[in-house]
């Protein structure tokens, strides 16, 4: 297998669509955000990516088949948005592997005409989250203005530390390319999944997107992590141990 080999599974037949990345990272925020969009609405994938750069094992299916680790790309419209959605269990195990990955998506977004890219994640914030905003980032001054119309947070030097992974390089390097790029970021505490941060960015894209979504199975999951929370917050009162543990760490973007 090459370094990064990317398998054509379906003919990419929408005209300059949008491009949404949802890959692991910080609360699984930007996953369940691309995940949601593929339930919710008709998809079909149309790439898999697959690298030495991911982590050296199958998946194995309910079936006991298994496939090799890769990232997918789908396409799906949605009210008459044609997107093409990134996800996948694992992100780059190495620095090299993210840039070149990444390389491979907008190799992708130039040939279908791809104008915009949306990389969905996480910010964390050390500590649980009673209201969740979304704090964004944009590679062209004129995509802060626009994006900043649906509610989205944007601050100087914020978030602090960058934005790391494949979700920063889609902006970064796709406007050395003349690809527009925002990035979205649920606010979350980085020690869960979070349906709920996932939710209020999903509700932001679909504003910025203008279409519709049912939330119903988001807000299901985000109820039955708010039991867990519960749950987890009882224990530390009874062991008298404190809260949550603050680390700087956790501040990563993703």
């Amino acid at each position: 297998m090459d370094e990064i080999e990317v398998v054509e599974v379906n003919e990419i037949e929408a005209e300059n669509p949008v491009m949404v990345e949802g890959l692991p990272g910080v609360g699984h925020v930007g996953k369940l955000v691309a995940e949601h969009l593929l339930e919710e609405f008709e998809s079909r994938v149309v790439q898999r990516i697959y690298s030495h750069h991911f982590p050296p094992q199958c998946a194995v299916d309910e079936d006991g088949t298994t496939e090799l680790v890769c990232a997918e790309l789908y396409e799906c419209e949605v009210d008459g948005v044609e997107m093409l959605v990134l996800t996948g269990d694992h992100q780059s195990q190495t620095l090299d592997g993210h840039y070149k990955i990444t390389e491979k998506l907008l190799d992708t977004a130039e040939e279908v005409g791809v104008e915009r890219v949306y990389a969905l994640g996480g910010v964390a914030t050390g500590e649980l989250v009673e209201e969740y905003n979304v704090v964004g980032a944009a590679n062209d001054e004129s995509l802060v203005d626009e994006i900043a119309e649906h509610g989205v947070e944007f601050g100087e030097g914020e978030p602090e530390g960058g934005i790391v992974g494949v979700s920063g390089l889609l902006l970064g390097m796709g406007e050395l390319r003349g690809v527009d790029g925002v990035c979205l970021m649920g606010e979350t505490s980085g020690y869960l999944v979070d349906p709920k941060s996932a939710q209020a960015v999903l509700e932001v894209l679909t504003n910025v997107l203008d279409f519709e979504v049912d939330m119903a199975k988001l807000e299901e999951r985000a109820e039955e992590m708010e039991e867990v929370v519960k749950r987890l917050e009882e224990m530390n009162t009874e062991m008298d141990i404190g809260s949550f543990p603050s680390d700087d760490d956790l501040r990563y973007i993703g």
